[in-house]
């Protein structure tokens, strides 16, 4: 089975290739996040001509998940059970659904902005939450991983310099501490490798020549239990879908699996 993650930063901006990269790779789940759609907005009708069904959690506006599968999809939650809202808001940044015979997150960590903001507390609160909700699956025999953007470089290995942000967010020790938090809960790192380069980077800003010069982070993380990670035989990022007329500032995350 080859699973998939990918902040499509827009799936209307980003459906040909999208599609295209589908049918190229032969995935069967894809994890995604940051539709900027509404359900009604997501293309389901698209998707379903090439054999896969959606579960859709969105709401329009930045945020917005989806998971879409050719092996099923069964037991769909939409949400994140027990978590906070954001200005009396519930975002649409969990959804969850077994696919043939794994069970699946799509997450979109919030992004904590500063850190001094309200948003950076949520997004260590949304963490407390997400490893609670988690933790029964993370810790039984069914292969089960958590996938998307966490808006988190684990290690100061995973940005391609540490002094760059220094006190910005998604480096910081709090949320750093909230990714340990969630791997005591059965969850280990599932690191992909790089297609080039020596680190496997999975966003780079627009700006800057970011990313010909590599300028990048590892922020689009996936977390298996033990079922999971034992049943991984590779694992990459596809950096080829970053280049070109309109890509999204993130690379998908591909892991085969032996299930």
């Amino acid at each position: 089975m080859r699973i998939a993650t990918w902040n499509v930063n827009s799936i209307t901006a980003r459906l040909p290739r999208l599609l295209a990269w589908l049918e190229s790779t032969g995935t069967d789940v894809l994890c995604i996040q940051e539709t900027k759609t509404t359900a009604e907005g997501f293309p389901t009708a698209e998707l379903r001509e090439l054999g896969y069904e959606s579960a859709v959690n969105a709401t329009g506006r930045w945020n917005g998940v989806a998971l879409v599968s050719r092996v099923g999809l069964d037991d769909v939650v939409r949400g994140l059970p027990g978590g906070p809202d954001y200005e009396g808001v519930e975002e649409p940044r969990a959804i969850s659904a077994t696919c043939g015979g794994v069970r699946l997150w799509s997450v979109y960590v919030p992004n904590g902005r500063e850190v001094e903001h309200d948003h950076y507390a949520y997004k260590l609160t949304w963490f407390e939450a997400l490893k609670a909700a988690v933790a029964e699956d993370a810790a039984g025999k069914r292969p089960f991983a958590v996938l998307g953007d966490f808006n988190v470089a684990p290690t100061d290995e995973d940005v391609f310099d540490p002094a760059v942000f220094a006190g910005l967010t998604h480096v910081t020790p709090a949320e750093r501490a909230a990714l340990a938090a969630l791997r005591e809960a059965g969850l280990s790192d599932v690191v992909p490798r790089p297609l080039k380069y020596d680190r496997p980077y999975t966003y780079w800003d627009y700006r800057q020549l970011a990313f010909p010069k590599n300028r990048g982070m590892r922020i689009d993380l996936v977390y298996g239990n033990e079922p999971f990670a034992k049943a991984v035989k590779d694992s990459y990022v596809d950096r080829e879908e970053r280049k070109g007329k309109g890509a999204s500032d993130h690379a998908p995350v591909v892991v085969d699996l032996e299930v």
